[in-house]
């Protein structure tokens, strides 16, 4: 019974006190994603995306329903960093009570993705069709490396 302690005379495997205590820390950092009534809230606000490489290149499928590309959609290309921006605008308030349920969001939404090294804005293509925007991303061709000669003093 090495890796036991007598505790308030219950016994406690120490390896699950280290367990509860990594529980405990971990519910503490700030990447864990809250949730609100098993919900989690904080993914509610940024723009969901599919990434997969096709034909060597890579493809990102943002989802943006509702959304007019040509007047709400943003995207830039700075730091090797993809910068997806998006607003949905309520066309209409509606002050009438009686609603059972008001989930439609409107609002700022953004995404920031990595991009491969040495892709710049110019090489960024993308479309929108039914809801979702396709964002394509040549990929190039590493440069071969360079031989340096060594020379012999």
């Amino acid at each position: 019974m090495a890796g036991l302690l007598k505790r308030e005379g219950k016994a406690v495997d120490v390896f699950d006190r280290f367990d509860r205590m990594f529980d405990e820390w971990m519910k503490d950092l700030p990447f864990r994603r809250p949730t609100v009534f098993g919900r989690d809230w904080v993914t509610e606000d940024i723009i969901r995306v599919d990434e997969y490489r096709e034909d060597g290149d890579l493809v990102i499928r943002a989802e943006l329903p509702g959304i007019d590309p040509d007047k709400d959609v943003e995207l830039t290309v700075s730091d090797s960093m993809l910068r997806i921006e998006a607003e949905r605008r309520e066309e209409e308030k509606v002050e009438e009570k009686g609603y059972l349920r008001h989930e439609l969001r409107s609002g700022s939404f953004s995404r920031i993705l990595p991009l491969p090294e040495g892709v710049s804005e110019s090489d960024v293509t993308a479309s929108y069709k039914d809801g979702i925007l396709e964002i394509h991303i040549p990929s190039r061709a590493p440069e071969p490396a360079n031989k340096i000669a060594i020379s012999k003093t």
